[in-house]
């Protein structure tokens, strides 16, 4: 069966007669977090050696006993397979055609709509797929406000703002986040502007922000190193071609800004919310190097990449990488005219 994100809570209080549990989708960090919480769940520890199995992709055709297998202390048993692919079907049909009584949990960070292992397991009655996608706009917000909440901070309006603008890719990154910003406040504070750029602006999602700041300014090598490293840190292909789509958007609205008679650097202090100000240079030299026109024709290709990557059979992460260092030659080619 498919599920969405609001029924996640009611899987977590009741798994039922769920044998299989696929978490897919576009963030890497939420999709490790939930699968955490389906272990300690079902297992009470997401580290009991008695009760929880962890197996690698390559040994994926030890599913079946692992299921299978007893507790030594009793209870029922998880077994975690991380960066599942099409490849482990066969293993997780056996499970699903069987009645084993332990709880399997898949991670499959990038997996296409129309993957084979995600299709079996929406179609199967003992078999959950859940997508897990980036928070965006007032669902990110309303997560930030939670997180703040828990340690009874608040956030005024424009803080509240940036931070959604710049956090959200990866969940675990905005949790970490939002509580360092929670410690620095303390108890009973309100986050104000100035007290998110300072512990936030600069740390959150830093790879990729630098892969796609380095990028528009013409600074290949940059762009590459910070991609590869951002690609190290888990961020998964369409991730990272919607956040080029946003910074693409950002230099869009500035060269609007500048089309009624602002200066680059007025239109890049002028965006809402602000950029982080140690980024404002790099903006600013990117307005200089790209057009109006130039800008729209690389989001037509950026939108054009995301679905492409989301298509079975696609090298996404190459797609990925070659749109991104094409931005950055672009750039290049421009400074040197």
């Amino acid at each position: 069966m498919k599920l969405d994100a609001r029924q996640f809570e009611g899987l977590l209080r009741d798994p039922g007669s769920v044998s299989v549990v696929l978490l897919a989708g576009e963030d890497t960090g939420m999709i490790r977090e939930r699968a955490r919480r389906l272990v300690i769940a079902v297992a009470g520890s997401s580290d009991d050696p008695f009760r929880v199995a962890e197996l690698e992709r390559e040994n994926a055709s030890a599913i079946p006993h692992e299921m299978a297998s007893l507790s030594l202390t009793g209870g029922r048993r998880v077994v975690r397979v991380r960066e599942a692919t099409d490849t482990i079907l066969p293993f997780v049909m056996a499970v699903l055609e069987g009645s084993p009584p332990g709880f399997l949990v898949l991670e499959a960070p990038g997996a296409a709509s129309k993957s084979k292992l995600r299709a079996a397991l929406e179609k199967a009655p003992k078999g959950v797929a859940m997508v897990c996608y980036p928070l965006e706009g007032r669902a990110l917000e309303a997560e930030i406000r939670a997180i703040l909440g828990e340690a009874k901070v608040s956030a005024d309006g424009e803080a509240l703002r940036f931070l959604a603008e710049h956090l959200g890719a990866d969940h675990s990154m905005t949790r970490g986040e939002i509580e360092k910003l929670a410690l620095f406040v303390g108890p009973g504070g309100e986050v104000d502007l100035p007290a998110a750029q300072q512990c936030v602006g600069d740390m959150a999602g830093l790879s990729l922000d630098d892969a796609l700041f380095s990028a528009t300014a013409g600074d290949i090598a940059g762009a590459d190193r910070a991609l590869e490293l951002a690609m190290a840190e888990g961020a998964v292909p369409v991730t990272v071609l919607r956040t080029a789509l946003t910074h693409m958007q950002k230099l869009q609205r500035a060269r609007a800004a500048m089309a009624e008679g602002l200066s680059a650097a007025e239109a890049a202090k002028a965006l809402r919310p602000p950029l982080f100000f140690r980024r404002e240079p790099v903006f600013v030299q990117a307005l200089n190097l790209w057009s109006s026109a130039a800008i729209e024709l690389a989001c037509t290709r950026l939108w054009e990449a995301e679905r492409a990557c989301k298509r079975t059979g696609t090298p996404s992460e190459s797609l990925c990488r070659s749109v991104v260092i094409g931005l950055a030659q672009r750039s290049a080619a421009n400074r040197r005219r």
